[in-house]
């Protein structure tokens, strides 16, 4: 196995969001897979099931993550401090939205 990836509900300022999440071995990293599972992921919550956004919750230190949302169409849209592994630590959500989507592909 080289890693997951996969459409999971994740807390985001008091509401819950779709997020794609995605973990591959180091192995594999810079090879296009984080990018072709995130996209088929993004196609999945957008088209399939009709999902109004979509998005990526990424540690503002982790550059390739954010490329891989990037990548895919979304856009950094706000940010927040959580607390993982016993520190507080700044993460972006990037976000694409159907309609959106929809405007681009237009």
């Amino acid at each position: 196995m080289i890693g997951q990836c996969g459409l999971i509900w994740q807390p985001w300022k008091n509401r819950q969001v779709l997020e794609i999440g995605y973990l591959f071995n180091r192995k594999y990293w810079h090879l296009g897979y984080a990018a072709e599972a995130a996209a088929a992921c993004r196609d999945l919550a957008l088209d399939r099931l009709q999902a109004e956004e979509v998005c990526c919750i990424i540690r503002d230190s982790n550059e390739p993550s954010q490329k891989t949302a990037l990548g895919i169409g979304m856009k950094p849209q706000d940010g927040e401090v959580r607390h993982c592994r016993g520190q507080d630590m700044p993460h972006t959500r990037c976000v694409l939205s159907r309609r959106l989507r929809e405007g681009q592909e237009a």
